[in-house]
């Protein structure tokens, strides 16, 4: 993975000064510092990227290389594939083997964020495309694909989108969100046929987060806002309704950091920047999603490590129910 091309040191401090976000000192995390291993042994190999509860014991996750989805089920302490297993992706048209990345189950279906055309790996290509999460082939098709690569800046194939959220039109109207378009409060009622909230994707690039309403029906789109995740690149996403804060992560690079973004003044802004847990290793940490439920008191959390370290993809933690 390239996090940043090769250019001047002039360039990299021009570059620097327009998209780094402001410096957080990190606290320590939230959760215990206990960490677990969370999956058997090579289940998954390397690039297992995002992932997404749908539920306490149902969790969604893409591989990026071969494209493909993970319906994970509870197996004691750990998680496995379903019966079905692997399921390769597609785009709509049924061709290509999209550079799945990052993953959102959503009210909409089960959305999946990516940067390229793993047939034509050299090109960018940064693309949303949604799978009903109901089918039980082991190859599926997009019922509906959008195309963001014109509507943001011209990256490296392998530095475009890592991450994807879902953020409901009710927390955000609640909250004041601001409508960068019209500047004015986010009114749902302006974009017809997108659903019941906003999708969130993270570009690793530029470590920006762009907030997306979506036409359902597919291909068409409307950029409501744009704001830094926190770090300078960004592998993951995920809003947690309880604490009504969005999550941003960053990878061995950021040394497994994470950002908590609330809403002030209609803009979601970093309120907090995490280290890891203590007993997590700085491991390539692209994925990360926090469980719906609480139990004793903690919700589980779980990380996806890109490089399969010691033959495990999985580990688990915890973070304090609110």
């Amino acid at each position: 993975m390239s996090l940043f091309r090769r250019t001047t040191v002039s360039a990299v401090v021009v570059a620097v000064s327009l998209i780094a976000p402001p410096a957080h000192a990190a606290t320590p995390w939230p959760g215990g510092p206990a960490v677990t291993v969370a999956d058997g042994s090579n289940v998954f190999g390397t690039n297992l990227s995002g992932l997404s509860f749908e539920s306490p014991d149902v969790l969604w996750a893409v591989k990026n290389g071969p494209s493909t989805l993970y319906r994970l089920v509870r197996d004691g302490t750990r998680w496995k594939p379903d019966s079905i297993g692997a399921r390769s992706l597609s785009y709509r048209d049924g061709s290509g083997d999209p550079d799945a990345e990052g993953v959102v189950r959503t009210p909409d279906g089960l959305v999946v964020a990516t940067e390229r055309d793993g047939d034509d790996d050299s090109t960018s290509l940064l693309k949303v495309l949604r799978y009903n999460p109901s089918s039980t082939a082991k190859s599926v098709n997009a019922v509906a694909e959008w195309d963001l690569t014109s509507d943001l800046p011209e990256v490296e194939d392998n530095s475009g989108l890592e991450a994807i959220s879902w953020v409901p039109d009710s927390f955000l109207t609640a909250k004041g969100f601001r409508d960068q378009r019209t500047n004015a409060a986010y009114k749902p009622s302006s974009y017809a046929n997108h659903g019941t909230g906003l999708y969130f994707v993270g570009l690793e690039d530029n470590g920006m987060v762009y907030a997306y309403a979506l036409n359902q029906s597919g291909g068409t789109f409307t950029r409501i806002a744009a704001f830094t995740g926190g770090f300078p690149s960004i592998m993951d996403l995920e809003f947690e309704p309880e604490a009504d804060r969005l999550w941003s992560t960053c990878d061995n690079h950021c040394q497994g950091r994470s950002a908590a973004l609330t809403i002030v003044n209609g803009k979601f802004t970093v309120a907090t920047t995490y280290d890891r847990p203590a007993q997590l290793p700085n491991y390539n940490l692209e994925g990360f999603t926090i469980a719906p439920t609480c139990a004793s008191g903690r919700k589980q959390v779980v990380w996806a490590d890109d490089d399969n370290t010691g033959g495990h993809a999985l580990r688990a933690g915890s973070l304090p129910c609110l």
